[in-house]
């Protein structure tokens, strides 16, 4: 199959508002988790779920930070500007390096009310913290297709950008969360192992993991990994095109080092917690791929788009790919690859590293959902519908389920 012919609507279900989980369960690893193993299909909670984890494997998990992106901005005339960061500018070459930026920044940013915001106007926000006051302001610099580039400045000017955000921002839930913003979501919508600030919505896959899973990984001698990917508001974007060769998958950021990529050749059972980890991981592979096909290849080439992989020689073993990227690393001096990846894991799509997800239940007609009918084949609707008759919590900050993946 070639996901570019797949009709979005084949992967629809009904979702009732009342199964979208509004708020957390009040511990994380209490969450209901559905297990699918070779068409069958058993549940238990998170607190358990290193039972149903192979000895010896390898379980990976993203951890970045999600960001405070929602800016509010009052008018003088009263109105209130939503300046919702998504991503840097073009100017910037990762996450990391623009969010320590100090005094200024350009950020590509989406915004609410941008008809009552005109060209010249600079917004002004003031924000008192303990005995800091800090003054930041924006102004439209550019406008591109979808979003603007909105230049923020700020005093005082030692302040990183990742400081200013966690004073002036609010933690960004997801659209279909349809309530204000709480206290507990600034604890709650964060895993316990986040680290890298990024991101513009959370790894949900990772939220229900607590210390004592961990501790019960270690006992079972599952080794844990991180990988680091940004994830960015067009995680929820919508599949409006009738095929998904109408779609364009956004671009986020990611980084891997190679320790990583070594682990990855070393074990065979590899878990990926989350879609966001899934698609690292699946990246990774095909740019070794890319190596192996142009040992020339320059850094600026060295990323993924949406259909690249599918276009690419297909008869690279997964050792193969990896050796070859870690000696192009070695032959560039690099540790680690910092890079973009728009790859689409969709039906069609055949697996090269992950042979296990962990992964929360998708919104319908979603890329999330195509990416657990890539791992469980037409059984997805079979787990979806066993999830809304046992009376699952959907979405973010709902229950999940382990796929072992086909």
């Amino acid at each position: 199959m070639d996901p570019r012919n797949i009709s979005i609507k084949d992967y629809s279900y009904t979702l009732p508002e009342e199964k979208i989980a509004k708020h957390p369960l009040p511990e994380r690893d209490a969450s209901r988790l559905l297990i699918y193993n070779n068409g069958k299909i058993q549940e238990d909670i998170y607190r358990n779920i290193a039972n149903y984890i192979p000895s010896n494997s390898l379980m990976l998990f993203n951890d970045t930070r999600v960001v405070e992106a929602r800016l509010l901005f009052q008018k003088q005339t009263g109105g209130v500007i939503e300046v919702f960061c998504l991503e840097p500018a073009d100017e910037y070459t990762d996450v990391h390096s623009s969010m320590s930026q100090t005094e200024s920044v350009l950020w590509k940013c989406l915004i609410g009310g941008a008809s009552k915001w005109k060209h010249g106007i600079v917004l002004e926000k003031r924000i008192t913290n303990h005995t800091t006051s800090i003054s930041l302001t924006a102004a439209i610099h550019s406008r591109e297709a979808d979003t603007f580039i909105i230049e923020l400045k700020w005093s005082p000017r030692d302040l990183s950008f990742a400081e200013v955000l966690h004073y002036a921002g609010a933690i960004p839930l997801p659209p279909y969360i349809k309530r204000e913003v709480e206290l507990s979501d600034a604890e709650r919508y964060q895993t316990i192992y986040a680290k890298e600030a990024g991101s513009v919505a959370a790894p949900t896959a990772g939220l229900h993991f607590t210390q004592h899973i961990f501790e019960q990984l270690a006992s079972k001698k599952v080794m844990v990994q991180y990988v680091t990917l940004h994830v960015g508001a067009g995680t929820f974007k919508p599949v409006k095109s009738a095929l998904m060769a109408g779609h364009e998958m956004h671009a986020e950021f990611f980084e891997v080092n190679s320790e990583l990529i070594h682990a990855l050749i070393s074990n065979q059972k590899i878990i990926s917690v989350g879609t966001t980890t899934a698609r690292t991981l699946e990246t990774v592979y095909w740019l070794g791929v890319k190596t192996m096909n142009n040992p020339l290849i320059d850094f600026e080439e060295l990323h993924l788009d949406q259909w690249e992989c599918y276009q690419l020689p297909q008869h690279f073993s997964k050792s193969e790919s990896l050796s070859s990227l870690l000696k192009w690393m070695d032959e560039h001096n690099q540790s680690n690859i910092i890079t973009k990846t728009k790859l689409l894991i969709a039906p069609g799509y055949k697996w090269r590293i992950v042979t296990t997800l962990v992964t929360n239940f998708h919104q319908p007609q979603s890329t999330l959902l195509l990416l657990v009918a890539a791992a469980a084949g037409q059984d997805w609707k079979k787990m979806y519908e066993y999830a809304l008759e046992n009376n699952f919590r959907f979405l973010s900050y709902g229950d999940g389920c382990l796929v072992f993946v086909d």
